[in-house]
């Protein structure tokens, strides 16, 4: 499967994650020991055993919700790994809220050739979207 299918499923994969459903992207990570992910809701994890927990918790905090739309903003493409950075605005009910939340995550995602097809290996999604004159040093309360 070529990487534009790959990144479509993807995609649709964080469709199924919105509403609390982790395996289409569980799908599409590498189980090996260098996999990574880093999420909204803290921390990192490394490692298949690591980032599929990390998976499972993350998503079920979400339900009956939705990537709204994925805005590429970069990708750079070498002979086995290709990068997407991606600016990603999604409405979902987090954390047994009742209503629907909209924010928007930038993202950076990793996708390695392994073997006869791409396996993702890394994302780093944060909702730090918007220049702050602050820098790192932001409001937290």
């Amino acid at each position: 499967m070529g990487i534009e299918q790959v990144i479509d499923q993807y995609h649709s994969g964080l469709h199924a994650f919105a509403v609390g459903d982790p395996a289409p992207i569980k799908a599409l990570y590498a189980r090996s020991g260098d996999v990574l992910l880093a999420n909204p809701f803290g921390g990192s994890s490394r490692g298949w055993d690591a980032v599929s927990q990390a998976l499972d918790f993350a998503s079920s905090k979400f339900r009956d919700g939705s990537p709204v739309r994925f805005e590429e903003v970069s990708r750079y493409v070498g002979a086995d790994l290709v990068t997407l950075f991606e600016h990603e605005h999604w409405e979902t009910k987090i954390g047994g809220r009742d209503e629907r939340s909209p924010f928007d995550l930038r993202v950076t995602t990793t996708f390695r050739l392994e073997g006869d097809g791409w396996q993702l290996v890394s994302r780093h999604a944060d909702p730090l979207t918007t220049p702050h004159p602050d820098g790192p040093i932001r409001p937290t309360g």
